[in-house]
């Protein structure tokens, strides 16, 4: 097994964490005033996403890599456009909790190519899917939320 493949998906998965935990931190308080009961669910998502890092920079690590401890161009992009919807005033829950579902969905979507490319050594496969279980479960608990709001 290539190091230097595993090493770099695990860093791709890394970066997309990274924008997980970025994304969360965008979510108001006031947004818990109209859905209380997402609340524990989110405040669970965030101590998984910081687990999830924890746990990838140890795999690239234990490789012999370097963690890239940044996030992604997309995420980055799709924060800022966020931020400028929001500038517009007016309540914003709806559309805050919509991009959480959008998030979740681009890091299924990432993590399930990960591990459908072959790149991942055994260990890294383990960890990786049980993080997708993960990302599944906190998706599914917000997926009803969208089917709401459209």
């Amino acid at each position: 097994m290539d190091n230097s493949k595993t090493v770099s998906t695990l860093n791709d998965l890394l970066n997309i964490t990274n924008d997980r935990i970025q994304g969360f931190a965008k979510v108001e308080e006031k947004v818990w005033d109209s859905y209380s009961g997402l609340k524990n669910d989110y405040d669970q998502m965030v101590r998984e996403s910081q687990t999830m890092k924890s746990d990838l920079m140890g795999l690239i690590t234990e490789r012999g890599g370097n963690p890239d401890d940044s996030s992604t161009t997309a995420g980055a992009l799709h924060r800022t456009w966020i931020d400028i919807k929001n500038s517009f005033g007016g309540d914003h829950a709806e559309s805050t909790l919509e991009n959480v579902v959008f998030g979740e969905k681009a890091a299924i979507d990432a993590y399930q190519e990960a591990l459908q490319s072959g790149d991942l050594c055994p260990q890294s496969t383990v960890v990786v899917a049980d993080q997708l279980v993960k990302l599944r479960a906190s998706y599914g608990k917000f997926e009803t939320l969208e089917r709401i709001t459209e």
